[in-house]
């Protein structure tokens, strides 16, 4: 089925993106998108395992910015101090 729809400029803008970083084409990023809303499975794992390594790359992103700790700053002692 072939399906056409009017969505503005900024959205066009960011499904191109988000279908770039996938290394997708824009109509098959959509297609997931919907197949993702309406609950179906995907036609295949590539798309899918694509968005995944996607957001584990957008999620560390800015990991270099996180500050070392030392390990006794998790400590249980440490966690509960404020507690009796």
């Amino acid at each position: 089925m072939t399906i056409r729809i009017a969505i503005a400029q900024e959205l066009q803008s960011e499904l191109e993106r988000r279908a770039t970083a996938c290394g997708t084409s824009v109509e098959a990023y959509a297609s997931s998108l919907l197949e993702e809303a309406l609950q179906l499975p995907a036609h295949g794992l590539g798309l899918r395992e694509a968005r995944i390594e996607n957001t584990f790359r957008e999620m560390a992103q800015f990991s270099h910015k996180i500050p070392a700790f030392a390990d006794s700053a998790f400590s249980r002692e440490s966690l509960y101090q404020d507690h009796d």
